[in-house]
């Protein structure tokens, strides 16, 4: 009966291996593709020397995660970095995106969370999606930046300014948590070359929001090709345990059939020389 479950558990996780190998390709595609767009759009950041550190009193942390599980411990390293983050900057507002990492994320910071997000990348990353995910932050995060003093301890408090966790794709066998910083206006302005270029304070602002719908784009698809990666690699470490497990059960059955064997020849021998 054992045996047969385990061999059954060995055919779907060779199941999920090979969709999950099918679903890398394409997610590598997207990544490339999302990785290319959002190096150009944050290069403007490094052209004008906007500071790499957050300077905001709330910064604000965006964790990208998915619901989905069986794909070893590609959540916790997410969750990981957002807490270590999170305890340096208690006052910190923190965004999440997929149930896996909000779950371990709320058991510590479950004040700091002001904006969740659900059943995002269910099929495969669109620019779309990013955006109305990052539109939602950047109106939540409006909506729940604290009172300030002054209109200037306001507009830091609920700025723009933080960092994107996401795993960073590596290769098909590895993914490493990173930080993708977020600027805000404000930063921007107060760049030192930014005067190299003529801007209005309006096109200033919406930049700031195509930067972190774009930068939030990267991250998602980086973390959905790394998903599927580390759920490949998961299945085919499942599908080699239950095939070692097979081979042990297999064996003894085998050992404990041929003692039945041998005890039943024993018996008929002993039986048989107990007559003559």
């Amino acid at each position: 009966m054992r045996l047969k479950s385990i061999s059954n558990i060995a055919k779907i996780t060779k199941s999920m291996k090979m969709i999950a190998s099918t679903k890398v390709t394409k997610a590598q595609r997207s990544m490339e593709t999302a990785r290319a767009y959002g190096q150009s759009a944050t290069s403007l950041f490094k052209h004008t020397e906007v500071p790499a550190e957050s300077s905001s009193p709330s910064p604000i942390i965006v964790a990208v995660s998915s619901d989905r599980g069986l794909c070893g411990g590609i959540h916790s390293s997410i969750a990981k970095a957002v807490k270590k983050d999170a305890a340096q900057a208690p006052s910190s507002a923190i965004a999440v995106i997929g149930q896996k990492a909000r779950t371990q994320i709320q058991r510590d910071f479950r004040q700091n969370i002001f904006v969740h997000f659900d059943q995002v990348t269910k099929v495969h990353p669109v620019w779309l999606e990013a955006a109305l995910v990052a539109d939602e932050v950047i109106s939540a995060r409006a909506a729940s930046a604290p009172a300030a003093a002054s209109s200037d301890d306001a507009a830091k408090t609920g700025a723009l300014d933080g960092k994107i966790y996401y795993n960073q794709f590596k290769s098909v066998i590895s993914y490493e948590a990173t930080a993708l910083p977020i600027h805000s206006v404000e930063a921007l302005s107060a760049s030192p070359k930014l005067s190299a270029y003529e801007v209005d304070d309006a096109v200033l602002k919406s930049f700031e929001e195509f930067a972190f719908a774009n930068s939030l784009f990267w991250a998602i698809a980086e973390g959905y090709a790394s998903e599927m990666a580390a759920k490949r690699t998961a299945m085919e470490n499942a599908t080699k345990n239950a095939g070692e497990m097979i081979t042990k059960l297999t064996l003894t059955y085998n050992r404990s059939r041929q003692a039945a064997i041998t005890n039943e020849l024993i018996d008929i021998i002993t039986g048989a020389s107990s007559l003559n």
